[in-house]
């Protein structure tokens, strides 16, 4: 690469750091800024508030695509992304200086959600912006090896994000980070802020919409061209159901629902669970280069469908062999212990609480939830009609209602039956613990960071090669606009959903291993129909603005 190769790729990479950095922060602190913003509620519902801020962020997102793909594709690629990365940084920022409830009132969260749907926004129109930056610099034959440096920048953002909560957590203590100091991480994302704008100042416009200008060849309309054209709108459609929505539930798998899996159904601590994710990334960045230079070489769609695939056919047996390693004493009680909830079929309703504060009040829902946030393995018989629900461990009743309502005494006569069943504690010595960030190297995190490589290395696979793959599709005078919105509905919607749609599934049926037939699924479905649908694109030519499909 060129030093300018270098520094377009660089300054197109930091606003995924951003995205990144950004989602970690507010992820993980969304219980104090539930508690700063939404303080006149009970804690329930403040943490309900406080997450569906965060997820208004993400359902904005393909409206930002198609808000700034179309000013990309109108007034130009560098501009437009200048535009989002400062919306986007400068809300980050604010958040950081915005006062809480207590002081400005129902203010807070109002300003905070309009807030976090710019960032939303800004979002929608960043990833696309920068990948076809990108892709419009490389040379023919290196797209895929370009575009992946962007693909790496997840980790860092994570990295990144994580130093500064630990670093300014320990500096500060956990009293003052409650209180002030975890505004410190959003008001130092002014200085990414500030090195990104000033970098991509020094930027000149992609040359194949400079071409495309010069020639008179651009849209006037990309919008209406992109999506109202059924020549233009089938790829489109192709893109997301042959491409992007299995790489986004892959993705999701293998970094946010592993590490829902490690906490919430394994029950590891949340210090070794992010430390186990965050070594599986470091070891496995490296493939996002590795498959997107691969890309160049054999194709896009074999290694896309390749990690679709692959992820389809290893996933039960890869999180079996998670939970083996990370909570032998779990694994062994799942196979030997018989729970059973006994309930009337009708007193039985859906277990979807995306959120996690969703309050169950029939006693088959309430056992239920009960067993599935222990995790343990259970079946539902079938009861007498108008009767009480009641949990069967090993033949030991415990009793869900008492006098009409939740026994007081669920939780803790629950804890008891499946602890004689076999079931362990959380905290329990077998459970896999790291001491510290370099405790890495006993039998036990070793073994649990081998099997999550595994599963980062077919993100890298699905995630790659995807940015070439969309650029490629869609020729220049719409290419912002077209691939932009499959790219956030694929990973915003399709991707967003697993966690809670996967959990849900699992307190349903009582399989600890039935939320993966979410992603299972549907990795099948892109696996199929890319490989009846989607064409190869590598070797297509980018700067023929007017190329069809």
């Amino acid at each position: 690469m060129t030093s300018d190769e270098k520094r377009v790729i660089f300054a197109s990479s930091l606003g995924t750091v951003f995205e990144w950095y950004d989602f970690y922060l507010y992820g993980s602190l969304a219980t104090i800024i539930g508690a700063q913003f939404f303080s006149q509620f009970d804690e329930a519902t403040r943490n309900i508030f406080a997450l569906l801020a965060f997820a208004a962020g993400f359902i904005v997102r393909p409206f930002g695509a198609l808000v700034f793909g179309r000013v990309g594709d109108l007034v130009g690629r560098k501009y437009t992304f200048l535009v989002t990365i400062l919306i986007m940084g400068l809300s980050t920022f604010i958040v950081g200086l915005l006062p809480g409830s207590k002081s400005i009132g129902i203010a807070a969260p109002i300003i905070l959600i309009a807030l976090r749907l710019l960032q939303g926004l800004a979002l929608g129109g960043e990833y696309g912006g920068a990948a076809t930056y990108v892709a419009e610099h490389a040379p023919q034959g290196r797209r895929g090896f370009y575009t992946s440096w962007i693909q790496t920048t997840a980790t860092l953002g994570l990295f990144l994000s994580l130093i500064v909560i630990l670093f300014t957590r320990t500096i500060a203590g956990e009293a003052a980070f409650a209180e002030w100091a975890w505004r410190i991480p959003f008001l130092l994302s002014i200085a990414l802020l500030g090195i990104s704008v000033w970098i991509r100042l020094q930027l000149n416009e992609s040359p194949a919409f400079q071409k495309m200008k010069a020639e008179g060849t651009g849209s006037k309309a990309p919008l209406s061209e992109a999506f109202g054209q059924w020549s233009n709108m089938k790829f489109v459609i192709i893109a997301l159901v042959g491409l992007v929505a299995g790489q986004g539930v892959v993705w999701y798998t293998g970094q946010f629902y592993a590490l829902f899996f490690l906490q919430s159904i394994l029950k590891v601590d949340g210090y070794t669970a992010n430390l186990l994710i965050a070594w599986s990334l470091l070891v496995g960045t490296g493939g996002f280069v590795l498959f997107g230079w691969l890309s160049d070489k054999i194709g896009r769609k074999p290694i896309i469908l390749a990690g679709c695939l692959l992820a389809a056919l290893t996933y039960f047996p890869l999180f079996t062999a998670l939970t083996g390693a990370a909570n032998p004493m779990l694994e062994k009680a799942i196979e030997t212990a018989k729970v059973q909830v006994v309930a009337d079929p009708a007193d039985c309703g859906d277990l979807f609480n995306p959120v996690g504060t969703r309050k169950f009040t029939s006693s088959c829902d309430v056992a239920r939830d009960a067993l599935a946030k222990s995790a343990v393995k259970y079946t539902t018989t079938a009861g007498p009609a108008g009767q009480p629900a009641k949990i069967n461990v090993n033949g030991t009743d415990v009793a869900v209602y008492a006098d009409g309502k939740t026994s007081p005494d669920l939780a803790k006569n629950l804890a008891a039956a499946i602890g004689a069943a076999g079931y362990p504690k959380p905290g329990d010595a077998s459970i896999v613990k790291m001491s510290n960030p370099f405790d890495i190297f006993r039998p036990q995190p070793f073994k649990v960071i081998s099997i999550l490589f595994v599963l980062v290395v077919y993100v890298t696979m699905v995630y790659g090669p995807i940015a070439a793959a969309l650029v490629e599709l869609f020729p220049t005078r719409i290419r912002y606009t077209s691939m932009s919105l499959p790219y956030h509905i694929g990973n915003g919607w399709f991707g967003g959903l697993l966690p809670a749609t996967a959990f849900a599934m699992v307190a349903q049926t009582g399989d600890i291993y039935y939320g993966l037939w979410y992603p299972i699924v549907i990795a099948l479905v892109t696996f199929v129909l890319g490989l009846l649908l989607v064409p190869e694109t590598k070797d297509r030519d980018i700067y023929a603005g007017d190329s069809k499909i």
